[in-house]
């Protein structure tokens, strides 16, 4: 435990040597590839560590309902980081819901508009605010996006059960493109691939919040 968190001291203090932030709070998890030897996944844990140190940003993936937001928000206080939920930041910009949105001004006027608020997420971290990301289910699924965050700090997926997304959701119906049963289960599998393109993938196998974040701290990035 303590060389962990030596571990992410280090990273912590490498992150503000070159990226000053005055008062900020501290932000900072197993991944999709597979290695051949150890010599491989060294190598592969020592670029992600690098690439997070140069943009500190964690983006948390998955389908509605993963607990994305959460996790989040648990994480970046684990890590003394900012946290930002990227659909509490285009509600606020636009001062309407996400289904209002949705149902005014349609998909793809709202995928502009979130790639905006990610863009200036993004920027932020380049400038060297370190962040936990929390984003909406469908934003990974835009290969803009994807795109966006490649190299601009480390991707995790959520990934969480339909099963358990069901029982979280039970039955709401203010998420958009949770209204239909059928499509919504479609929607589910569909995204599996563009979320299965993230650095990494944590298993959503416990509704404590506490545990997924533990999971989060032991991946070879801090």
């Amino acid at each position: 435990m303590a060389s962990k968190r030596t571990a992410r001291d280090a990273l912590n203090s490498s992150i503000k040597a070159r990226n000053p932030v005055p008062g900020a709070r501290h932000l900072t998890g197993e991944p999709q590839r597979t290695g051949r030897s150890s010599d491989v996944e060294i190598a592969g844990a020592h670029n992600m560590l690098l690439k997070l140190k140069r943009t500190p940003g964690i983006y948390l993936v998955g389908f509605m309902g993963a607990g994305k937001s959460t996790i989040g928000n648990l994480l970046a206080d684990s890590l003394g980081w900012f946290f930002s939920d990227l659909d509490q930041d285009i509600e606020a910009e636009q001062g309407a819901t996400i289904a209002q949105i949705f149902d005014t001004r349609g998909e793809a006027e709202f995928r502009r508009i979130e790639h905006e608020a990610l863009n200036r997420r993004v920027r932020e971290i380049e400038r060297g605010k370190p962040m936990v990301v929390a984003l909406g289910g469908g934003a990974f699924a835009q290969e803009a996006n994807q795109e966006l965050l490649s190299e601009r700090g480390v991707p995790i997926w959520l990934d969480c059960s339909l099963e358990r997304v069901r029982e979280r959701l039970g039955g709401l119906c203010d998420r958009p493109l949770a209204r239909d049963p059928e499509k919504f289960e479609q929607l589910y599998e569909a995204r599996r691939a563009a979320y299965a393109k993230a650095d990494y993938r944590i298993e959503i196998s416990s509704d404590d919040p506490a545990e997924i974040v533990a999971a989060i701290l032991k991946l070879p990035i801090f």
